[in-house]
């Protein structure tokens, strides 16, 4: 009896200590995540340090030429621990200029003022696929400070899609769009005979305001070659979305008016196209 009661005090005692391993350990871990966290945030606040603006006293000599009392500009005073953390935590050189954060190299991250692991993170997120559509989007990584974001957002340039040059790959990459949508945008420019103005993407079936709005903002829109509509041959003409079976009637209409009258709202007064379309086709480029 007095062997069970002895080994049920060891394994509880074992348990205890285990416990309080476990707790010394996670206790450990977060010290050193505190601590550390605490050194990345003093040492970043270089880059927009506080500041406050001393006095001089009233004497003439500390007036401007205005007769205003001088203003001096200086940092904000810190407790010893944090300037000395300061002292101890070298400040990297770093350089600012125009980047895009989809193709910058690992070394121009470092220039940037990126550590090497923190650059080869960026770069390992694109390798993967990731993508940095907006500006926005690179402030969101986790290796990129607010300061430091501060400090580089006037020097991102994230190009736009053309969506009159782009290929189904580019089109599939938008938010949204997955290879169905993207391989709709690129036959429908065929169709078109290249987009006029972004907003044709919205004939594409499915393709609704929602979706639209999504990404507006990431696309341009090139100048196509003038559509030449009142030249080219029925069959043509019966190509186009905006035309399609009133091909003939397009025809039979520029053959009887003088060029002066030949416009996509006369087609639309006279019937020959609907309203809808009449006023879709008067915004697309087209050869005099």
């Amino acid at each position: 009896m007095g062997k069970d009661n002895e080994g049920k005090r060891v394994s509880a005692s074992f348990a205890t200590g285990v416990v309080a391993l476990v707790f010394l350990a996670v206790g450990y871990q977060t010290a050193l995540f505190i601590h550390h966290s605490s050194i990345v945030k003093i040492s970043a606040n270089r880059d927009t340090p506080d500041t406050v603006f001393i006095y001089d006293d009233g004497s003439a000599k500390a007036k401007d030429k205005t007769g205003n009392r001088r203003a001096t500009r200086r940092s904000g005073r810190h407790s010893a621990a944090a300037e000395a953390v300061r002292r101890n935590t070298a400040k990297r050189s770093f350089e600012c200029f125009d980047f895009d954060p989809n193709t910058v190299t690992e070394e121009e991250l470092m220039r940037l003022g990126f550590s090497q692991k923190q650059a080869a993170s960026i770069c390992n997120y694109r390798e993967k696929g990731g993508r940095f559509r907006r500006k926005e989007d690179f402030a969101k990584s986790y290796v990129v400070a607010d300061s430091v974001y501060r400090r580089l957002e006037p020097y991102i340039r994230i190009p736009k899609v053309d969506i009159n040059l782009a290929d189904s790959a580019a089109f599939d990459a938008l938010p949204g769009i997955g290879p169905w949508f993207a391989a709709k945008m690129v036959s429908y420019r065929k169709e078109l005979h290249g987009y006029s103005y972004p907003e044709q993407l919205m004939d594409i079936y499915h393709f609704d305001q929602e979706k639209f709005d999504g990404l507006k903002d990431l696309i341009t829109v090139s100048e196509p070659q003038p559509y030449d509509l009142w030249k080219l041959p029925e069959d043509s003409l019966r190509k186009h979305p905006y035309i399609r079976s009133r091909a003939h009637g397009v025809v039979v209409f520029r053959e009887n008016n003088p060029p002066e009258a030949l416009t996509p709202e006369a087609l639309g007064r006279a019937g020959v196209l609907s309203p809808e379309n009449a006023a879709k086709l008067s915004r697309c480029r087209l050869a005099m």
